[in-house]
């Protein structure tokens, strides 16, 4: 089989069932961010600071091949052949953010991005994290969309957030926290 099979040259690409649509359209939006997201999850893989945490960063990119899965299938495929997103994952994340936030000094602060380029690396995993959510409320708000998925997507974020402290504290890293300028009254 070709990876190239010409169907999408006219800008339309099928959703597992057959329905083509739009490559613009929202639900192709959705599911691409997804995959993005999914590479930068990759790359944070194979930071050397990760190498502790490999398990559970393929394991995250499993379930963001499930989210894809989902969001890339019609209504009906969805409840027959695709693989499942359960609660007990929103929760593994929960319980990654809370070994890691008893081990990191508190947040007293904003943070700003950067310091390292793995640390780099998660921030902007975490913003295309974001963003994926936001494509994804902004489907469900014409399709269906599990809840679980805009939850995934949620707790997902919160913890690239965390696993940036946690790599700006392992790497010996100084967080620098935002101070705002304010501007003086005259």
């Amino acid at each position: 089989m070709k990876i190239y099979t010409k169907t999408g040259d006219r800008g339309t690409t099928s959703l597992i069932g057959g329905t083509r649509l739009s490559k613009a359209h929202v639900r192709i939006d959705a599911y691409g961010t997804v995959d993005e997201l999914n590479s930068y999850i990759g790359m944070l893989r194979d930071q050397p600071v990760n190498v502790q945490r490999r398990n559970l960063l393929k394991e995250i990119q499993d379930r963001l091949f499930t989210i894809g899965s989902h969001l890339a299938s019609e209504s009906d495929q969805v409840k027959r052949v695709l693989p499942d997103l359960l609660e007990d994952d929103v929760t593994l994340l929960e319980a990654e953010m809370d070994a890691i936030d008893s081990q990191i000094p508190p947040l007293r602060a904003f943070v700003l991005p950067g310091g390292h380029q793995s640390v780099s690396f998660g921030h902007i995993a975490r913003t295309v994290c974001r963003r994926a959510e936001r494509a994804v409320i902004h489907l469900q708000q014409g399709e269906e969309v599990e809840d679980i998925v805009i939850r995934y997507l949620n707790r997902l974020s919160d913890y690239l957030f965390m696993l940036c402290r946690a790599m700006t504290y392992e790497l010996e890293i100084e967080e620098v926290t935002w101070i705002p300028r304010v501007a003086s009254k005259k």
